[in-house]
């Protein structure tokens, strides 16, 4: 059946389709004869109790320099076109939650939203891992200089973190009797106003931070492991890790399947889990990236299968 997709998402003129999940994802709809609507955050709005957009319809290529074409803007309501992928990046300020607002409004109108509009405000990638503490580290979220320092007493060596941070941004790691422990405190709390987290240091970094994707609550059946520079103890593409893909792991598996099927509860279509060694960090579900690499490697479809899953949830209602 043929169905009409809405994407929410960045500029498409400034992505690097090389890499990019979202382009991957139009590419895999387009394959399948979906008509493609294109729409940015800011061009979402609310009148008469009706989400609408102005939208343009696309066509993508996997041409690196010739990669889309848009059509005419049309204005429409949400409820008027199948589904509408929620591919923002990050930051997650107010003016995403606003938006996250409106998609609500429209997935009850009938227009199915992916990843769910209520959980991407509910499920902070951070913190959402705390909710399956059997797959975690040891870590502690908070504003207090002094709990943060007892944190560090008790395991010696750290990772500090903003709770809305991507890419690698603002991540630093302390050992006990750092001498800038206090500056990074109060750096990432901005003097005790802001919460943020704190990990033990994971030394299994060194082999790799790994992003285990779910489609549906099922992972994929390999993941990308994102192993940090010389000297750095990032494991994030944007800060220079080396990307690897590599097989899934039994462990790995075992906490996709701790956390699949309360994603799949939630109305989360697609998600990237962190993995490093043996323990999940974070719950990546706004906009997960590393299809494009795994694919490329492997020669896998995963948002072909993703859209294999989305027309299953239509096909349901």
């Amino acid at each position: 059946m043929k169905r009409e997709v809405g994407v929410v998402m960045d500029p498409i003129g400034s992505i690097s389709i090389k890499k990019d999940s979202t382009f991957a994802m139009m590419l895999a709809a387009q394959r399948r004869g979906w008509t493609l609507w294109y729409m940015e955050q800011g061009d979402l709005f609310l009148s008469d109790s009706v989400v609408s957009a102005t939208m343009r319809p696309v066509a993508v290529r996997d041409d690196p320099l010739d990669w889309f074409t848009l059509g005419d803007s049309e204005t429409r309501p949400l409820s008027a076109i199948d589904a509408v992928l929620m591919r923002k990046d990050p930051p997650f300020d107010m003016e995403y939650v606003y938006a996250t607002y409106l998609l609500e409004l429209a997935r009850d109108a009938g227009c199915l939203v992916v990843n769910d509009p209520q959980t991407l405000r509910d499920a902070n990638e951070k913190i959402f891992a705390a909710h399956f503490p059997q797959c975690c580290p040891p870590l502690t979220v908070t504003r207090s200089a002094a709990l943060l320092r007892g944190f560090l007493e008790s395991h010696g060596d750290i990772i500090l973190k903003p709770l809305d941070g991507m890419g690698g941004r603002s991540i630093f790691r302390i050992g006990r009797g750092d001498p800038n422990t206090g500056v990074i405190i109060e750096t990432l709390t901005a003097n005790g106003t802001r919460f943020c987290m704190a990990q033990r240091y994971l030394p299994e970094i060194v082999d790799g931070d790994k992003r285990v994707l779910l489609v549906n609550g099922e992972p994929v059946e390999h993941v990308l492991a994102r192993v940090p520079s010389g000297g750095d103890s990032r494991g994030n593409l944007a800060a220079g890790a080396r990307a690897e893909v590599r097989p899934i792991s039994e462990r790995e598996r075992w906490i996709a399947a701790q956390v699949g099927p309360e994603l799949r509860r939630r109305g989360v279509l697609f998600a990237g889990l962190d993995v490093i060694g043996d323990w999940l960090t974070e719950i990546n579900i706004t906009s997960p990236t590393c299809i494009r690499e795994i694919d490329r490697d492997c020669g896998t479809d995963i948002a072909g299968d993703l859209m294999n899953a989305v027309a299953e949830q239509l096909d349901g209602r």
